[in-house]
């Protein structure tokens, strides 16, 4: 039976939400631990996989009915923890490949792809869950709950989603053995205008990735 036809009364509160916090939880542990730099070579495959999973607790929170708070107005949680240096860890760590293209809405016609960086969208994502975070751990349940509800469907469902793709993208292009293509126009406006140029600058990106995220090509 799927969250979508589940009702409080057909379930314990308590059990989904020490589900979700704990999915929650493992990302901010995991994600903080990857931005370290202790282990560079896998880091493009664990966030995949950390990415990957913290999504199916976001599928879950936003199939299930909506949450409602125990009160009209959200407690004071007092300043929010920085995220700057972790967001700036995870860009140096991730360069060449942190920038990627972005459709912002799918079902927004005609909308043309903006510049997006997987180190932004992971530091937007922790804000999010350590804000729910932090009430789940002051015993506010239901307000935990519904704040990861609101913020998944609001803002980092999409970053996480485009994070997860942009990933998805760097693994299936080297193990595939597709070069990437430069994203130069995203930044700047200007392009390559001979393709062997183009290819060139691929190529020379795919040997920058590959080895140091310990990525291998499919023979």
């Amino acid at each position: 039976m799927s969250d979508a036809t589940l009702h409080s009364s057909a379930m314990d509160p308590s059990d989904f939400a020490v589900q979700i916090a704990d999915q929650v939880e493992s990302f901010l542990v995991a994600v903080t631990e990857v931005a370290r730099g202790d282990e560079p070579d896998s880091a493009v495959p664990f966030l995949l996989l950390e990415v990957s999973q913290l999504l199916l607790a976001g599928g879950r929170l936003g199939a299930h009915e909506d949450i409602v708070p125990d009160e009209r107005y959200e407690p004071d949680l007092g300043p929010e923890p920085d995220v700057d240096e972790l967001r700036e860890r995870l860009a140096e760590m991730l360069d060449p490949v942190d920038v990627y293209s972005e459709v912002f809405d799918p079902y927004q016609p005609r909308r043309a792809p903006v510049p997006a960086r997987i180190s932004d969208d992971l530091a937007g994502v922790i804000t999010d869950l350590r804000h729910g975070m932090a009430h789940y751990r002051a015993g506010r349940v239901t307000e935990a709950l519904w704040w990861w509800q609101f913020s998944y469907l609001s803002n980092w469902g999409a970053m996480a989603s485009g994070a997860l793709r942009a990933l998805q993208s760097v693994v299936a292009h080297v193990r595939l053995n597709q070069p990437l293509e430069a994203l130069d126009g995203l930044d700047t406006d200007e392009h390559l205008e001979e393709e062997a140029l183009a290819e060139a600058a691929g190529e020379v990106m795919f040997q920058e990735i590959a080895g140091p995220l310990g990525l291998r090509r499919v023979k």
